[in-house]
Parts: C-alpha cells; structure tokens; sequence
C-alpha cells in the first residue's frame, strides 16, 4: 500500500512535521498488524523544498474532450505528487496556521489536489477515479477558546468542505496553543507567555502526538477497507 504525508510547514522538523511523522507510525504500525504481508510504501513531501504554484487558470483540466481532462497539465514539481496520488491509498495534509488560513503552500498545493477533480456541474461531481482517504493536521498558537472565537473554524470548515467533495470527509485533528519558538527571550512578544507555552508543550502535546497517532491509525484501517472492497 501506498501513502502520502504533505507538510505544508516551512520548518521540517517542529511541530506539523512531528505530528505528520507520528501519523505515519500509526498508519505503518495498524498496516503491519492488520495485514502483515503487505508492503508498505511511504512519500514524505516538504512543499516548502519543492518549486510549484497554485492552479493558473489554464483549464486544460476542464477542456471537454482534451487530453487533459480531469487532471493537472502544470508541468512542475507538484505534477508528478499529484500523478502519485491518483493510485495513493491515503494522504495525511498538515500545515500551521498563519493569518487565520493554512500556508501559501499549502494552499497552492490544495487547489490543484482539488479542482482538476471539480465538475462545474449541478450534481457537485468528481473526477477523482481514486477516492483517497485523506486526513488533515493543522498547528496553531491559538488556545481553544480563541480558536472558537476566531474566524478560523469557518476557514477550516472551508478547507474540507473542498476536500469531501472531491474525496469524502476528511479525518481532522486541530493542534492548539502551540510552542512556537526554541528561546521566547530572543523575540518580541508581549501576548504569549513562555513558562505557560512551556508547560503546554510538555503536559499536552505528547497528547496531540497520540491523536496523530490515532488520526493515522483511522486513516489506514480505511484504506484498507475501501482496498477490500476494490478487490470484491
């Protein structure tokens, strides 16, 4: 079986990419357990390392009776991720939250995993022959509570919404109130206090581990059964 993890954080080692690594564990440790024969192929994607753009409006993906009807004719270092996903088993999507959104690149990435696979019809269709279990992880400095205040939950509804069209609900873990930097004295700030942001992190984000975890645990156990069910 084959899997995707996309980091959309510009750091690849901190808190998204942590978390996107602990999905991966839960989606090899359920995929040893389950089927233990099976091999497992794993791609790993920094997009910050890649050079690609966002969707321009070509729409070869649109053309009726082109050759590039359904899928992404931009000839960069997406096209060929986007080629791999179309036979992926599953994907797990992270990325910070910066601005009340997800990153640039991350949203470059997402309006080319989605709209090639967009029908503009009145049915809402999809293209997409590969209905991918996907699951998304998003970090933030936000607590909880400003989270539920912000304008954040309706971006994020967003987001999905997008992605359930195309592919199904997606499995969702939101990471809150996040440790942002190694040595808090060396930045200005004036909102965030370090001895708490510290405690956070030590008491609370090996719980958010465990829900990537969990999120990868639930990805793969679906993968599976849509595979069983491909072979019925």
């Amino acid at each position: 079986m084959k899997f995707y993890v996309v980091n959309g954080s510009p750091r690849k080692n901190r808190n998204t990419a942590q978390l996107l690594t602990k999905s991966l564990e839960g989606i090899n440790d359920t995929i040893k357990v389950e089927l233990p024969d099976e091999k497992i192929k794993v791609k790993f994607f920094n997009l910050y390392k890649l050079k690609y753009t966002g969707c321009r409006s070509c729409f070869a993906c649109k053309r009726i009776n082109g050759k590039h009807y359904g899928h992404c004719n931009i000839k960069d270092d997406l096209k060929p991720i986007l080629k791999g996903l179309e036979s992926a088993d599953g994907v797990v999507l992270g990325s910070p939250i910066y601005l009340s959104d997800v990153t640039g690149q991350m949203r470059s990435f997402y309006e080319r995993f989605i709209f090639p696979y967009l029908v503009y019809d009145r049915e809402a269709s999809s293209l997409a022959s590969n209905m991918l279990p996907v699951g998304c992880i998003y970090t933030m400095n936000l607590t909880k509570q400003q989270y539920d205040e912000s304008e954040v939950p309706m971006v994020l509804d967003l987001f999905e919404n997008g992605i359930e069209r195309i592919y199904g609900k997606p499995y969702s873990l939101k990471v809150f109130d996040t440790y942002q930097f190694k040595d808090y004295s060396k930045y200005k700030n004036e909102i965030f206090n370090p001895e708490h942001k510290i405690k956070r992190r030590e008491e609370h984000f090996p719980i958010d581990l465990q829900n990537a975890y969990d999120l990868g645990r639930s990805l793969a156990l679906d993968a599976m059964e849509r595979k069983l069910n491909c072979n019925i």
